[in-house]
C-alpha cells in the first residue's frame, strides 16, 4: 500500500524533529491572538505595519464587496480583470517607481510566472543560496540552468557570470532574506548585471512597505532604477492584504501577460482585495510613524537580546532570527515560550541550514514596548535555565 511508505516518511520527519504542525487562529490577525483556544502574544506574523485588521482596509473591502461581489469569476484575460484590479496596477507601478505593474495571486505564482516566461532551455539563472523556495522552483519549472552562488558572495557571482555562455542570463535574489533578515546589495548586483548583460529579479516580499521612502521598497532604499530590474513584491505582509505584483519595463510586463502561465491560467483575485490594497497603499505612504516606531522596536529588542545565550543574527529589519542550533532545542524553546503565552515559531531545515534551527521573531508596528520587553525577559530567563 502506498500509505505505508507515506507513514514511514512522516515517522522519519517526526524522529528528526521536522514534522510541521498547523495551529488554528481564532479571529483576526494581530499581535494578541487566540490560538487553539488560548491567548498568546504573537511574534509570528509578517503583518509588519499592523494593517491586516486595520479598520480603513476593512471598510474598503466591504464597500468593494457591495460593488463587485466576492469573486472575480474568471481569469484576467477572460472576464475577471475588473476596474479595481486595473486601478491598483497603476497605483502599484507609481508607488514602486516603475513604468508598469501586473497583479498576481501570490508571490509564489509571481516568481514561477516571471522566471518561466522569461528564460528557458539554454538560459541560466544565478540564484543566491538563501533565496526563497519559490525562486528555486521557478527555475526548475523554466528548464533554464540553475546556478547557485554562496550567500551574498558577489565575487563568486561575477566569476559565474563571466564564465557563462547562456543565451539569456537572469540574477535572482531576495531583497530581504526571509530567514536571516539581511539585505541584498542591489546596487552592486545591478552593476554586475549591467557588466554581463543580465536581468536582475528582486523579490521584495519582506521589504515592500517597510524599506525606502514612504515604504516604497528596496529600490527606493538604495535609490536605484534600471530597465534591467524585474521588481516583485507581495501584498500579504506589510501591505496587510493578499496577492503580489511584478513591475518593470512595459515590454517585460506585456511578455508576462502573454506567457506567464501562473497569470494566464488562474482566476483573478477578488476585486474587493484590490480595493483594500488601494487603501493600504495610501496608509503606507502617509503614516511614516508606523515605520519609525517599528524601527525603534527593532533596536529595543536587539539591545535586550545582545548579551543573551543565543546568537541574534545581524538584521535591521522586522525579521529577527535567534539561532538556537538543533531542531529539538529550537522546538523546546518555542514550546516553553508558548507555555508563557508567547508565540514564536521554530524554523528548521530545509528552510534553514542544518544545525541552524532558530526562532524567527517577527516584529510589528502593532507591538507595544511592553510586548517586546516581555519577550526579551522570557528569552533571557529561558537562556539562563535551558
Amino acid at each position: 500500500m502506498p500509505f505505508s511508505e507515506l507513514n514511514q516518511d512522516l515517522d522519519l520527519l517526526r524522529q528528526q524533529g521536522l514534522l510541521r504542525i498547523r495551529r488554528t487562529l481564532e479571529g483576526a490577525q494581530g499581535v494578541h491572538v487566540t490560538v487553539d483556544g488560548r491567548e498568546y502574544l504573537s511574534f509570528c506574523s509578517n503583518d509588519y505595519l499592523g494593517l491586516a485588521n486595520q479598520p480603513a482596509l476593512v471598510v474598503a473591502a466591504q464597500q468593494a464587496a457591495a460593488q463587485y461581489g466576492v469573486g472575480a469569476g474568471a481569469s484576467h484575460l477572460v472576464s475577471g480583470h475588473s476596474a479595481a484590479h486595473h486601478a491598483l496596477e497603476r497605483e502599484l507601478a507609481a508607488f514602486a517607481g516603475q513604468p508598469q505593474a501586473l497583479l498576481f495571486s501570490t508571490g509564489y505564482m509571481a516568481n514561477l510566472g516571471v522566471v518561466s516566461a522569461l528564460v528557458g532551455r539554454g538560459d541560466a539563472v544565478f540564484a543566491d543560496k538563501l533565496n526563497h523556495a519559490s525562486l528555486n522552483d521557478a527555475v526548475l519549472l523554466s528548464r533554464a540552468r540553475l546556478v547557485r552562488f554562496p550567500h551574498l558572495d558577489l565575487a563568486a557571482l561575477e566569476r559565474l557570470l563571466a564564465a557563462s555562455k547562456a543565451k539569456r542570463k537572469l540574477v535572482a535574489v531576495d531583497a530581504v532574506f526571509s530567514m536571516d533578515g539581511d539585505l541584498a546589495p542591489v546596487p552592486e548586483l545591478l552593476a554586475l548585471c549591467e557588466r554581463y548583460d543580465a536581468w536582475l529579479l528582486v523579490d521584495d516580499a519582506h521589504g515592500f512597505g517597510v524599506l525606502g521612502q514612504q515604504g516604497r521598497g528596496i529600490l527606493s532604499h538604495f535609490g536605484v532604477s534600471s530597465p534591467r530590474i524585474i521588481y516583485m513584491a507581495t501584498l500579504g505582509k506589510a501591505a496587510g492584504v493578499f496577492g503580489a505584483f511584478v513591475a518593470g519595463a512595459p515590454e517585460m510586463i506585456e511578455t508576462l501577460v502573454q506567457r506567464a502561465r501562473t497569470y494566464i491560467y488562474t482566476t483573478a483575485t477578488p476585486p474587493l482585495l484590490a480595493a483594500a490594497l488601494s487603501a493600504s497603499l495610501k496608509l503606507i505612504a502617509a503614516e511614516e510613524g508606523r515605520r519609525s516606531y517599528l524601527t525603534a522596536l527593532i533596536r529595543l529588542l536587539r539591545e535586550r537580546l545582545k548579551a543573551g545565550r543565543w546568537q541574534l543574527l545581524p538584521s535591521a529589519t522586522p525579521i529577527q532570527p535567534l539561532v538556537i542550533g538543533g531542531n529539538e532545542a529550537a522546538l523546546t524553546v518555542s514550546e516553553r515560550l508558548r507555555e508563557r503565552g508567547i508565540w514564536v515559531p521554530a524554523i528548521r531545515p530545509p528552510t534553514v541550514p542544518r544545525g541552524q534551527a532558530r526562532l524567527r521573531i517577527s516584529l510589528s508596528a502593532a507591538h507595544s514596548v511592553e510586548d517586546v520587553e516581555r519577550l526579551a525577559a522570557a528569552l533571557s530567563d529561558l537562556g539562563k535555565n535551558f
